[in-house]
């Protein structure tokens, strides 16, 4: 059963608040628009760490979607 999202973003509900900051602070706010950022970019933000990078790398693995390479 996917995940809920977190207002219509796209991002898993369970992302930590301080993740959804980092984000948004950087313009990100949907999952279509982190196909334009590597993993490196997203993890260099403030308040990103390895467990919210594997909940959206799932997330966007069940919308058919991936990062930048």
């Amino acid at each position: 059963m996917p995940e809920n999202n977190l207002k219509g973003s796209g991002f898993p509900e369970k992302l930590a608040k301080p993740a959804v900051r980092a984000l948004e602070g950087a313009g990100y706010f949907t999952l279509e628009q982190l196909t334009g950022a590597t993993e490196a970019e997203l993890l260099d933000l403030h308040g990103m760490g390895p467990n919210a990078m594997e909940k959206l790398r799932k997330a966007m693995a069940e919308r058919g979607l991936s990062f930048k390479v």
